[in-house]
């Protein structure tokens, strides 16, 4: 379907209800080994699936373009968020100029939060706006901002070091459904003395669906740390994101069969090529 054969058997293990850990220097790559196990026979849900993508030096996200655009094409023709879209949530990149202050980000993104807040599917809340604005009565906290600034002061403590999505005062309901906030947190940890290894972004997710949020989470997160490692001082070398409980979603699998048999065929065309190359 997507111009891609796919000959073989890719070995994944028949992963059902077990930890899963899966690591690689490509964000698209990464996110296909984690989809095509949970499209498996069988499987229903890793919990925990912890996937980390690290290796890569250049300040670009490292991510395959035909994976990326096969995916979003599969979302569009159930009516679901492109991973654009899903990013956006997480870290607003079209409203980030990097070589302006933070405090215009954080500015334009106030400016424009009326408009956002009036699509139903931002009704409970939304990732960047909560990690500028968290509510505390008149006066809200600006959690990123905070971050920065203790961080140029001198206070490494990496306690220091995360912002809450969460908030049990809004999110502690009883409903059977609701979706946001999947995300619960994110830690920000500079590796080795004050960062001279590098930086990572961690989030950390309640639930996750593979096929419907999860490249555009890692996405997001990718370029949410990006920017905070730019303001730190820092190198942006690794993402990791942790699920406590990922499943592929609400869409058939029906739906998802030829994505999935492009990914694979995809990925062993990409491994391929690091081999030869190597």
């Amino acid at each position: 379907m997507w111009g891609v054969a796919f000959s073989g058997i890719w070995k994944i293990p028949r992963t059902v209800n077990s930890v899963q850990v899966i690591s690689d220097s490509n964000l698209s790559v990464a996110w296909s080994k984690a989809f095509s196990i949970l499209m498996n026979p069988g499987a229903t849900h890793l919990s925990p699936l912890v996937v980390k993508v690290s290796g890569f030096a250049e300040d670009t996200v490292p991510e395959d373009g035909d994976i990326r655009q096969a995916l979003d094409a599969s979302l569009r023709a159930v009516n679901l968020q492109s991973t654009q879209t899903v990013a956006n949530t997480i870290f607003p990149q079209s409203m980030w100029n990097p070589d302006a202050s933070a405090e215009l980000l954080f500015e334009r993104f106030r400016k424009n939060w009326p408009r956002i807040r009036t699509d139903p599917l931002n009704r409970y809340g939304h990732y960047f706006q909560r990690l500028i604005e968290y509510e505390n009565g008149n006066e809200p906290v600006n959690q990123l901002g905070h971050i920065i600034s203790t961080w140029k002061l001198q206070n490494h403590r990496h306690s220091a070091l995360q912002a809450s999505i969460f908030d049990p005062r809004r999110d502690h309901t009883n409903s059977r459904r609701r979706g946001f906030p999947c995300l619960q947190q994110v830690a920000f940890s500079p590796i080795g003395q004050n960062g001279i290894g590098g930086f990572a972004v961690i989030g950390f997710y309640g639930t996750q669906h593979l096929f419907e949020k999860a490249y555009g989470n890692y996405l997001g997160l990718f370029r949410l740390g990006r920017f905070m490692a730019r303001e730190m001082g820092l190198v942006l070398t690794q993402m990791i994101c942790v699920a406590s409980y990922a499943s592929l979603g609400n869409v058939s699998r029906l739906a998802m069969t030829d994505l999935n048999t492009y990914v694979k065929a995809r990925v062993e065309q990409l491994e391929k090529r690091i081999t030869n190359e190597q």
